[in-house]
């Protein structure tokens, strides 16, 4: 069966990217990536804490961006503690990963963002998943180390590969070309002058992305999209009522 990718944005200690690694392979998982990682990569210190798990680090992505290291993904989870007011499913990792099972043997591809340890994702991100995976933790004490957060997932994946599962028969559109699709928006909307005023035109368009990725769109959709967005902003057609005389 394919596996979720582990996505592991802008982590700041390679102590937790090995503890990450090692948490993952102990559930089987080796799809790691890495966005930005703040002391560099490879990391030595990331191979000491990794244990055996040390041909997950050898095989990790390295991605400059969030929009890169999803880019090949259909449906994207971002965990955090905070909701932050934005309007997508809220799950469990138990919920999560039973979803994500069936999105995998139905042919998709399943990434999970991990943010960084001080303050976990940023807007930005989460904009870009298509759900959020909240733990169920004390609500006084709510901070969860990076590879404990990843731990609990993996684990809950693990458990999800025994039994069956009824797979979606849809083909979603991969997270690059919801991108585009947001590029497509902002560029036609920015025309009309949408974005008004400037000061307001960051969240604005913040709140665009955060809708489409919001909608699970298939590929059809995207292509719709795309197509009404050309027709919306060509020029009318002249009827015959609208030639001038000869």
């Amino acid at each position: 069966m394919s596996q979720p990718t582990f996505i592991l944005v802008r982590p700041q200690m390679g102590e937790n990217i090995g503890g990450a690694a090692r948490a993952m392979w102990n559930f089987g998982l080796d799809r790691m990536r890495l966005v930005s990682p703040r002391d560099g990569w490879p990391n030595p210190r990331a191979v000491a804490l990794a244990s055996g798990a040390g041909r997950l680090l050898d095989n990790a992505g390295h991605f400059d961006s969030v929009a890169d290291a999803i880019g090949d993904c259909t449906h994207v989870y971002a965990t955090t503690a905070r909701v932050r007011g934005m309007t997508k499913p809220v799950l469990t990792p138990e919920a999560a990963m039973a979803e994500a099972r069936a999105v995998t043997e139905a042919g998709g591809k399943v990434g999970v963002m991990f943010g960084p340890e001080r303050a976990g994702l940023e807007n930005e991100d989460v904009a870009r998943a298509h759900a959020i995976i909240t733990v169920p933790v004390n609500p006084e004490f709510f901070s969860l180390n990076l590879a404990q957060c990843v731990l609990l997932t993996a684990y809950e994946w693990r458990r999800q590969t025994e039994g069956p599962a009824e797979a979606p028969e849809i083909e979603r559109a991969t997270a690059i070309e919801v991108e585009k699709l947001g590029e497509h928006f902002e560029q036609k909307l920015d025309d009309a002058g949408f974005f008004f005023p400037e000061t307001k035109a960051p969240g604005m368009k913040l709140a665009v992305r955060n809708m489409l990725s919001r909608l699970a769109l298939t590929r059809a959709d995207v292509q719709i999209f795309h197509g009404m967005l050309r027709q919306l902003t060509r020029q009318p057609r002249r009827s015959q009522t609208d030639r001038p005389d000869e």
